[in-house]
């Protein structure tokens, strides 16, 4: 099952199937998951540690959200080993476009300042 990511102004950024998949609005897949830790599907980088719906930088930092998952601040980010996609995923369908959720409340100082195409040239 696909959920949305939003960024910090809420606008809908992706899609992710928890624990396996990130996919952009178009549902291409850009990154994978591998034991709670994102990987860019075109460069094989490290993008930051994923706790459920919420994905972060290589800070710790929190980059994208979904509204069913409760934020409860930055994370540590020790770098894990180096991780291989064996095969991309067969293109999911397209959810149909979510609605606009209501802003967190939520501590300024633990967004990231990066944008879905900045988080994933890192």
């Amino acid at each position: 099952m696909l959920f949305p990511l939003f960024d910090k102004d809420c606008d809908h950024v992706g899609w992710i199937e928890p624990g396996k998949f990130i996919y952009d609005t178009d549902i291409n897949c850009i990154a994978f998951i591998i034991n709670n830790n994102a990987w860019s599907v075109e460069s094989g980088n490290w993008l930051g540690p994923v706790q459920g719906l919420l994905c972060f930088d290589t800070n710790g930092k929190l980059v994208f959200w979904n509204p069913k998952e409760k934020i409860t601040g930055t994370v540590n980010a020790p770098r894990p080993s180096r991780q291989i996609l064996t095969a991309k995923p067969p293109q999911p369908a397209k959810p149909s476009d979510p609605v606009k959720p209501a802003k967190p409340k939520v501590s300024k100082n633990i967004w990231s300042d990066l944008s879905l195409f900045s988080w994933l040239s890192q």
